[in-house]
């Protein structure tokens, strides 16, 4: 069993090593490796068009992590209180929105965004002076959009966790003291929750950063890194695609593990805040 999981391992995480290794070429080909150098990692921060895809990634993440997380808590606090079927019907439509492909989403959201366009534009033509009339299209706000909703998912299913294990004789001491519900929302659930919403913010940021199937179908005219990056290997794979993918993997890994450590470490601090 440890030689087949040691064999699996290696499957998922040699080709990752590869890419990091030859993103050190100090060659032209991407499969030859012909001395160390860091050239290419300078070439890529360099290339203004790899920096406004960059940008383009980093503002659709943060919008749509921020937009989850504010909106998926709001959820998953709702979601605590319902009982019976209708809390079985709403975990069962939040688990498949998890487990259904990325291409699926993709190609949902087109229809669905192409669809909701066609309504509203004719809709604000008739409403406005002819010519100055706005016309709603693929771009920043599809790509939030889908993001934070697929996203949302994710949020929900770590809050549910984390509210699932909370203490709630904390709350049930704050309502006994005449707190209204706000300010046991603010000084007691908030802070043991917090660390949840911000692994949830993270682990939303990670995934948006790294999407590339579902930003394919609803990004318009807009470009982000994984976009770019696809759009780059079309013409062949060189060590500056390759420096690109170690540099998204390190931000990626470092907020993964950042999200779970706040996770193992949040019950305790959580706690002790709140009390």
């Amino acid at each position: 069993m440890r030689l087949y999981a040691f064999a699996v391992y290696l499957f998922l995480y040699l080709p990752i090593a590869v890419i990091a290794i030859f993103s050190f070429n100090a060659g032209r080909h991407a499969s030859q490796f012909t001395g160390f150098s860091v050239q290419w990692y300078g070439k890529a921060l360099s290339n203004p068009f790899v920096i406004e895809a960059l940008w383009n990634s980093f503002v659709v993440a943060l919008s749509s992590a921020l937009i989850a997380s504010v909106f998926g808590t709001m959820a998953a606090l709702a979601l605590q209180g319902m009982k019976g079927r209708v809390r079985m019907v709403a975990d069962a439509l939040i688990y498949v929105a998890v487990m259904v492909p990325g291409i699926v989403i993709g190609i949902a959201t087109l229809i669905a965004l192409v669809t909701l366009f066609g309504w509203i534009n004719p809709l604000l033509a008739s409403l406005a002076p002819e010519g100055q009339a706005p016309q709603l299209a693929m771009g920043y706000g599809s790509l939030i959009a889908a993001h934070a909703l697929f996203s949302m998912s994710l949020v929900i299913i770590i809050l549910r966790a984390r509210l699932a294990g909370m203490d709630r004789s904390l709350m049930e001491a704050s309502a006994d003291l005449y707190a209204p519900p706000l300010a046991t929302f603010r000084q007691v659930t908030l802070p043991l929750i917090f660390p949840g919403i911000l692994a949830g913010f993270l682990l939303s940021f990670t995934f948006s950063f790294d999407d590339f199937i579902i930003a394919f179908f609803v990004a318009g005219s807009e470009t982000t890194l994984p976009i770019y990056v696809f759009s780059s290997i079309r013409r062949g794979v060189t060590p500056e695609i390759n420096a690109i993918g170690t540099m998204v993997l390190a931000v990626s890994l470092l907020l993964l593990i950042a999200a779970q450590v706040i996770l193992r470490r949040g019950p305790k601090t959580g706690g002790t805040d709140a009390a």
